[in-house]
């Protein structure tokens, strides 16, 4: 049975992704800082899991927690890097540097500390499969998203990076570039304004969590001769990251 470590798992795109695991029969770690959350999504899972909670932008928590993972669950097979964040919208001039380090911090740190941490075992037993959460941000960067449309190239950059190092090793890489999808996102973006974040889905059917899980299972389903490199994923109605079609 394989193991999947899933980071950011106690909701949104996370959430789905453990789920999906589930229907495929891999046993899952799962990692966030809500453990409630955690234990909720727990409660529904059919195959074994654990549970770890940490802040993937702290070096330390992330060693602590990988270190301590169960012996039923040390060889993982797959890494999810989903754990990340969006916080304020605005031009850089109007910019609070707090949001820069928690987008730098969780996006682009917590990604290496997570990554760093797991990566060596999967070379010693022989390969594994590594999946980069990015952002259509990633690839076209848009007015009053400047910091948070880097961090999103970085984990495009540290997607390829790895694949470059550690194909020899039997690692493979997908990098998933999700367009608008409706989770918790947008309403973290913009600081708990419910209805600010509301208004970033009206006129038009969103992706969904779901969706993207779909994409991610698919991915680790495809013969081991494969590699999905690369996926970006827009709702039918979104032509580029801040091109949208609304009805209304």
């Amino acid at each position: 049975m394989k193991t999947a470590l899933v980071t950011g798992a106690s909701s949104g795109i996370g959430r789905a992704t453990a789920l999906a695991f589930d229907k495929m029969g891999i046993q899952l770690i799962l990692c966030g800082r809500r453990i409630e959350k955690l234990q909720e999504l727990q409660s529904k899972l059919n195959v074994k899991s654990t549970i770890l909670t940490f802040d993937v932008s702290n070096k330390e928590e992330v060693i602590n927690a990988i270190d301590s993972i169960p012996e039923d669950f040390e060889k993982i097979d797959i890494l999810v890097n989903n754990a990340g964040n969006a916080h304020g919208f605005g031009s850089l001039a109007d910019g609070e540097t707090e949001d820069w380090d928690a987008m730098l911090g969780s996006n682009v740190n917590g990604l290496l500390y997570v990554s760093k941490a797991v990566i060596p075992s999967m070379i010693q037993n022989g390969g594994g499969h590594v999946i980069n959460i990015s952002s259509v941000a990633g690839k076209q960067t848009y007015a009053n998203g400047t910091v948070y449309c880097a961090t999103k190239k970085a984990v495009e950059a540290i997607s390829e990076g790895i694949r470059l190092d550690h194909t020899k090793d039997g690692i493979k890489v997908t990098n998933i570039a999700p367009g608008a999808v409706e989770t918790e996102f947008s309403e973290v973006r913009f600081k708990g304004d419910k209805e600010r974040a509301k208004k970033v889905y009206e006129g038009f059917e969103p992706l969904t969590a779901t969706d993207i899980a779909d994409a991610i299972a698919y991915a680790v389903s495809v013969p081991d001769h494969v590699t999905i490199a690369d996926m970006t994923i827009y709702a039918k109605a979104q032509a580029a990251p801040t091109t949208v079609y609304r009805s209304t």
